[in-house]
């Protein structure tokens, strides 16, 4: 057990910076009187310790708000990525018996199509709701499920990663033994809030008593401004962010404030690495995923041109090891990752076949294919077999292949990711059809059933996929077909 986390700061450092947002800023005690109020409001609706509730939400300080004031109902929050479609919201509002759904005005032609599986709450409108009275919690049990986060697998239906409030305290400890805290840091987030990347750094703040910056969307002309001010200490990005934030920097470089760049969504490009190193641009590369709860394994500075390529070391709290046919693996043999750690999930939602296949004898077996070097140092090779990264965004091939499938002409359908300037990757489908089919037509059928940033940028009608013995497609042959 730990005491009540916003209660607790607020009463360590209630003059403390909890929050800059849009121009504004709560202090910790401010942050806890206004999650508190929120949380006599949203009792006032029905909500009830236990229930779960979606947010379906911008990154703004009212969601912050709201997000302490769920915490402190005990009510566990499903967090909505906006990019889906209301069909892939709809499955996991479903899944996980989510009563109810927090969202704002910008969302209300999804919030019209999810009306019906759970009561939407409109956040402009929590002021004018009533208060009701509600139990506050002392402590939090570290096996209490805090917060659930949906990510999708290479076979099958998304899964529901149950993220407990002792994974986050040990995430959270974990990156402070191995980055530090300082008493003037501000963590800049300008990753979403339904990422772990985002949610986790939410967190950190509360446990560190430490100023979170939070920006609606990644700018990078605002964000070169701030790190160049010396207000910001520590920041989370992509390939993608980073890419664009050195752009923006031109010759000029950071403050010497400046400390952690914590960069996540695959291993960095040396030739990027070696910009950074050129402006004294402390980069952290990390390895980490929703189930366990952000960043495991981490790269330090000094390490990520000696290692290039590798994701780095565990951190304290955390252990990894190299699986292959049962056995570990020793230096430089390729295998499946697991890790274990008080950080990793307790399981997945209603899916006991996953947690059967995925946890045995304490590790989490992730999917992922890498080794380790002679000092340690992870190296991953395959990102859950064929998982496309996107921007930062986890694409999985299987989901948009069951999606072209269900197009009357199409009969067989492979997906891999192929290279982007903008995006580092995008998906590219291959199809096998009954009768010739246009790219655009593909796309818009696509359109209603799959986010954006998951629809095929490029379709390839071919005679036949690449399968092995078993008859299972073996999509990195598909990058064979290719046109040269």
């Amino acid at each position: 057990m730990l005491p009540n986390f916003l209660k607790q700061r607020a009463y360590l450092t209630p003059n403390r910076i909890a929050l800059i947002s849009q121009g504004t800023s709560l202090t910790f005690a401010g942050l806890y009187e206004k999650a508190k109020e929120t949380a006599r409001k949203l009792s006032s609706c029905g909500l009830q310790a236990e229930d779960t509730a979606a947010v379906l939400l911008n990154s703004r300080a009212e969601t912050v708000i709201i997000l302490h004031a769920l915490q402190q109902l005990r009510v566990r929050t499903l967090f909505l990525n906006h990019r889906l479609t209301p069909a892939e919201m709809q499955y996991q509002l479903t899944d996980s018996g989510a009563k109810w759904l927090i969202t704002e005005k910008s969302f209300r032609e999804k919030a019209e199509v999810l009306n019906e599986t759970a009561t939407v709450i409109q956040s402009e409108a929590l002021d004018d709701l009533p208060a009701a009275g509600y139990e506050e919690r002392a402590e939090f049990a570290f096996e209490d499920v805090c917060s659930i986060m949906y990510t999708s697998g290479t076979t099958g239906k998304p899964k529901g990663v149950l993220q407990t409030y002792g994974n986050h305290w040990w995430s959270a400890a974990g990156s402070a033994l191995n980055l530090g805290v300082r008493e003037d840091d501000t963590w800049l987030c300008a990753v979403p809030l339904f990422h772990i990347s985002g949610f986790s750094i939410l967190m950190r703040s509360v446990f560190y008593g430490m100023t979170v910056y939070l920006m609606e969307k990644f700018d990078e002309k605002e964000t070169a401004k701030l790190l160049k001010s010396g207000r910001i200490t520590t920041m989370s990005v992509v390939t993608n962010m980073l890419q664009r934030l050195l752009r923006e920097l031109g010759q000029e470089r950071l403050h010497p404030n400046f400390r952690c760049l914590l960069l996540g969504g695959g291993p960095a490009p040396r030739p990027l690495l070696e910009a950074c190193a050129e402006k004294n641009i402390p980069v952290f590369q990390s390895y980490g995923m929703t189930e366990t709860a952000s960043q495991t394994v981490t790269l330090a500075p000094e390490d990520s041109l000696r290692k290039i390529g590798s994701a780095g070391k565990p951190l304290f709290p955390a252990q990894i090891r190299i699986v292959s046919d049962g056995k570990v693996c020793g230096p430089f043999e390729h295998g499946e990752i697991a890790v274990k750690g008080p950080n990793v999930t307790i399981g997945y939602l209603n899916r006991p076949d996953a947690n059967q296949k995925s946890f045995r004898d304490g590790w989490f077996f992730t999917g992922d294919i890498g080794y380790l070097d002679d000092e340690g140092f992870l190296y991953v090779l395959d990102r859950r077999s064929d998982l496309i990264i996107s921007g930062g965004e986890n694409i999985y091939p299987a989901e948009i292949e069951e999606v072209l499938l269900a197009h009357p002409d199409i009969l067989e359908a492979g997906v891999i990711g192929v290279e982007d300037e903008k995006w580092g990757q995008v998906p590219a489908a291959f199809i096998v059809t009954k009768r010739a089919v246009q790219e655009r037509e593909l796309q818009a059928f696509c359109e209603t059933r799959l986010a954006k940033f998951k629809i095929p940028k490029k379709v390839y009608a071919v005679p036949a996929l690449p399968r092995n013995a078993s008859n299972k497609l073996v999509r990195r042959k598909l990058l064979e077909l290719l046109p040269s």
